[in-house]
């Protein structure tokens, strides 16, 4: 994969950068509330190309944040009732983004319990899934097309940080994204990216119903 500054990895298509996300700190600093998410998995969609993007059909009003500079936040609504949050990357224009899949709380335990209605189970389990990381950092469309600063987040500076990209990768594990129906779901895209061993990393699942393309990014 090679290695980088911070801007020239989120410049990266999609499925180079996912793995330098794995083990980045993702923080948000919403309602005068901090939090740092430890990323342990992510997956990679790739634009008017991927059959699994939300930009595989073109720019619609509500994908445009997934066209912008890299380094921007994709936030989305799906199912009426969740929001997923995606690392925009590559050159701008092309809808490159990385979904944020789950991730370890590094700092704000309360705040991320609090706003997951202090749900039963360990607390290795309060990120596992994109809705489940985007309801603990706090994250709405609020929050669409949202810079991510280079730090942690925080006053005075804006309310999303991204740091500790690395430029040599983890050591990670890949396979076909979950959940996403269609051509987009198969051994075709294994561009699920994952730190083994890491108890915050959700269970991997086919899509509901086969023959649909159920789109995440």
């Amino acid at each position: 994969m090679g290695t980088g500054t911070r801007d020239q990895l989120l410049a990266l298509p999609s499925m180079h950068l996912a793995p330098h996300l794995l083990g980045a700190r993702v923080s948000s600093y919403i309602g005068g509330q901090l939090v740092v998410v430890r990323l342990t998995e992510v997956e990679a969609y790739d634009g008017s190309g991927d059959p699994g993007s939300h930009a595989y059909r073109g720019r619609t009003a509500r994908n445009a944040g997934l066209f912008g500079p890299p380094g921007t936040a994709y936030v989305y609504f799906t199912y009426g009732m969740h929001h997923c949050a995606n690392v925009v990357c590559g050159a701008e224009g092309t809808a490159s983004a990385v979904l944020m899949r789950a991730g370890e709380v590094v700092t704000g335990l309360e705040t991320v319990l609090a706003r997951r209605g202090h749900p039963k189970g360990p607390e290795t389990r309060l990120l596992s899934g994109p809705a489940r990381l985007a309801q603990g950092l706090g994250l709405t469309l609020a929050n669409n097309t949202a810079g991510f600063r280079d730090g942690t987040a925080g006053p005075p500076g804006p309310e999303l940080g991204l740091e500790n990209l690395s430029g040599a990768p983890h050591p990670f594990l890949a396979g076909p994204r979950t959940g996403v129906a269609g051509a987009g779901g198969t051994e075709e895209y294994p561009w699920r990216f994952w730190l083994p061993g890491e108890p915050s990393v959700s269970p991997y699942r086919r899509a509901a119903a086969p023959g649909t393309r159920a789109r995440r990014v």
